[in-house]
């Protein structure tokens, strides 16, 4: 079975907490690869959920890494033709502005179950048209091979 990694960062203060915008995310992620489970399981693609979180020193280094979510290496704004916004948070997250997803005009600070599912099935469909790649160039193509 294929694997299709996921990977959400988010800010994980030292007692333990996350911000609101983060813990949201986090909900409709869990969601979105349960879905994704199910969806893929007859392509025999399995989504893999890596949650990862960041420390107190790494967010203030670079705010933006958290919220971000990752499917196959690559952030859910590159598989929907989107962008990353910023905007003020919350009091876990201080005087740093915190990672959104700018898409179709609209600014989303917690990223919908349904975009993270329509970026899921994009990188899937992907994975399946590289595997058919793969398939065909291996093929003999000569007589009698039963390929072409």
């Amino acid at each position: 079975m294929q694997k299709l990694p996921i990977k959400w960062r988010r800010l994980v203060n030292r007692s333990g907490a996350t911000c609101p915008r983060c813990s949201a995310t986090g909900d409709e992620v869990r969601r979105a690869v349960a879905a994704l489970r199910l969806l893929l399981a007859p392509l025999e693609i399995e989504p893999v959920l890596d949650e990862e979180t960041i420390d107190e020193a790494g967010f203030e280094h670079d705010p933006l890494q958290s919220n971000q979510i990752l499917i196959a290496d690559r952030p859910i704004e590159r598989w929907l033709g989107g962008k990353t916004g910023q905007s003020r948070c919350c009091a876990e997250c201080g005087d740093k502005d915190c990672r959104t997803l700018e898409l179709a005009g609209q600014s989303h600070e917690v990223i919908p179950e349904a975009l993270i599912l329509r970026a899921g099935l994009v990188a899937a469909a992907e994975l399946v048209r590289g595997a058919a790649n793969l398939d065909a160039e291996s093929c003999c193509s000569g007589p009698g091979c039963g390929c072409t």
